[in-house]
């Protein structure tokens, strides 16, 4: 059945709607724009007219190529004018009475042979498609805002779509440059489902009080390179529509990580609805700014009520990644630094790694030859626990095992001198269970840096219900001396970034062992839809199965929540050594080197 889709009309002509239509149009197609609101039709034209004068201006199209758009694009405000349309896609608000009744009256109007597209990306394509005549012509085509800059099109088909209808909004989408994906009919579909359970959580967690909204954001932006906080990101989408595809992501799922946090339904019931309101996690200069100003939970400046103590000297336990990677960060800011290891050997090994790693810098012109001599000349490296006698700070990067850190923490107690400050760098084991093998919990801390350390801008500070102020104080204040972004967070799994990162990387596996879609297409759904740096399997590889596996046990065992249970896929792979990048398979196969 060939479907040339050369007329394609569009139904609602909002934010989305004038988007797709734009891109129609100027990909060469005749569109159609119906809206009941004569206004809205008029800003659709307005929006097209600009947003081709920029093109011409920026060299992307010509003159001719512009008129030509402007002119295969007609508005009217009657749903009779898409008779003659190959393709419909509706994008009236997302209500199942609304677009029942569009999909109904269209039944009446358009050839046997259209195809009926809804742009929903919360509601169920079966039962929309359930009440048209011909449900086999009904597929959800869901594209992600702003239509001309976003490359993502998730194609959803329902148990009732015929093939032909789904190989043509393909093929139309590849038309239009856009990078499709198949996915089956649930609530959110790939990138939103996955999206919002991770937005979700963390409103709960700034509900919560456990961290601020600032410190959520730049963690989740600095720790997983992400171009917006989830907070943020809310504010932009709209808090009203996130609780709305929640909660229809919730009534199918069940699933406790998608009933809507109480703090969305409390700010959406106010009023304060993001950003088009003007106010809502954050406030706006205006509604439909984007200048973030101050308010009552801005934080007023960087510095503490509390001083911090002295750190001259810094000494760092392991000789790992890690390890070498925070004795860089310290050298190179200036302080001196004694790298512990096991052995000589190791501590050697380390202390070449750095050695490495500097020389890349100088060959990458990030660092003069005579920087390397001297951050290199302030470490030194050994094997003997004594050396951490005289440092003012010690930092633990030593493996991810709750029995090593405390005996070596046991250590620290005996050797550091009093008033030393001893941190921490685990990501997923309670740090007061680490400080209670001291006899001065009070100075330990949690100061959790991101791999590659010299590279990662994130710490997560993390005091207990026993660490001092002035130790609070006193790393935050040693974070911006060596240019890290510190984020305070209470001692609990995950802390921010692992907390909302791994129940996302979680909840893709589940979507790949209910073969809901490929892991290809969930990649670049992520990728492409929600402008993440990796798609979650990309990820999975680099951080290690075994790793990951590790965490979500931890939070699991933490929270409590049926939701976050390890996906038994991961747990297989992880049974047969199939570890990701290091072992040469993971959900992939890699390339050993």
């Amino acid at each position: 059945m060939d479907t040339p889709l050369s007329t394609i009309a569009v139904v609602g002509l909002g934010t989305m709607g004038t988007g797709i239509a734009e891109v129609l149009a100027r990909a060469g197609h005749e569109v159609i724009g119906i809206d009941i609101n004569d206004a809205a039709a008029r800003q659709a034209v307005t929006a097209l007219e600009t947003a081709t004068a920029r093109a011409v201006r920026r060299g992307r199209i010509t003159e001719d190529e512009r008129s030509d758009a402007l002119a295969r694009f007609r508005t009217f405000g009657d749903l009779r004018a898409a008779a003659e349309a190959e393709l419909v896609i509706e994008v009236v608000p997302e209500s199942y009475e609304i677009k029942q009744q569009v999909f109904r009256d269209l039944d009446a109007i358009v050839s046997p042979t259209a195809i009926l597209a809804t742009g929903t990306n919360a509601l169920s394509v079966t039962r929309l498609a359930a009440e048209s005549l011909r449900p086999e012509r009904v597929l959800g085509l869901h594209f992600f805002n702003p239509a001309p800059a976003m490359k993502l099109v998730e194609v959803v088909s329902s148990v009732l779509t015929a093939p032909p209808s789904v190989e043509a909004v393909t093929a139309l989408a590849r038309s239009l440059g856009k990078e499709p994906v198949a996915v089956g009919d649930r609530p959110g579909f790939v990138a939103d489902g996955l999206l919002f359970g991770y937005l979700n959580q963390a409103a709960a967690m700034y509900e919560a009080n456990y961290a601020s909204r600032e410190d959520i954001d730049a963690a989740m932006k600095l720790g997983c390179g992400l171009p917006m906080g989830p907070l943020a990101l809310l504010d932009l989408i709209g808090i009203d529509t996130a609780r709305m595809v929640l909660e229809a992501m919730y009534s199918a799922s069940h699933d406790r990580l998608h009933a809507p946090a109480p703090i969305l339904g409390q700010l959406g019931g106010a009023g304060l609805t993001g950003r088009k309101s003007g106010r809502g996690f954050y406030t706006y200069a205006e509604p439909g700014s984007r200048t973030v100003v101050p308010d009552a939970l801005t934080p007023r400046d960087g510095s503490s009520a509390v001083a911090g103590r002295t750190v001259r000297s810094v000494g760092v336990a392991g000789s790992g990644t890690m390890a070498s990677g925070i004795a860089e960060v310290f050298a190179k800011a200036g302080y001196d630094v004694l790298l512990v290891a096991r052995s000589q050997e190791k501590a050697d090994a380390a202390k070449g790694r750095i050695a490495t790693s500097l020389e890349r810098s100088v060959t990458k012109g990030r660092l003069t030859a005579g920087a390397r001599d001297e951050a290199l000349a302030r470490i030194t490296a050994t094997d003997s626990p004594d050396a951490f006698a005289d440092v003012d700070l010690a930092v633990e990067a030593v493996a991810e095992d709750l029995a090593v850190k405390q005996q070596l923490f046991g250590t620290l107690d005996k050797v550091c001198k009093p008033g030393a400050v001893l941190a921490t760098t685990t990501s997923s084991l309670p740090v007061v269970a680490i400080a209670r093998a001291t006899s001065r919990p009070q100075d330990v801390v949690g100061m959790h840096f991101f791999n590659p350390a010299p590279a990662m801008k994130l710490v997560e500070v993390v005091r207990t219900v026993l660490t001092a102020d002035d130790v609070h104080a006193t790393v935050r204040e040693v974070c911006v001396k060596v240019r890290k972004h510190p984020v305070d967070c209470g001692d609990r799994a995950g802390f921010i970034v692992n907390a909302l990162l791994f129940p996302y990387l979680n909840n893709a596996i589940k979507m790949v062992e209910e073969h809901y879609a490929s892991l290809d297409d969930i990649d670049a759904a992520m990728k492409l839809g929600g402008g993440y740096p990796m798609g979650p399997f990309e990820l999975l590889d680099v951080v290690g199965l075994d790793v990951s596996l590790a965490i979500e046990k931890v939070l699991h065992s933490e929270f409590r929540d049926p939701g976050l249970a390890p996906a038994p896929l991961l747990e297989h792979l992880v049974a047969a050594g199939c570890l990701g990048r290091k072992t040469g398979r993971g959900f992939r196969e890699h390339v050993r080197r």
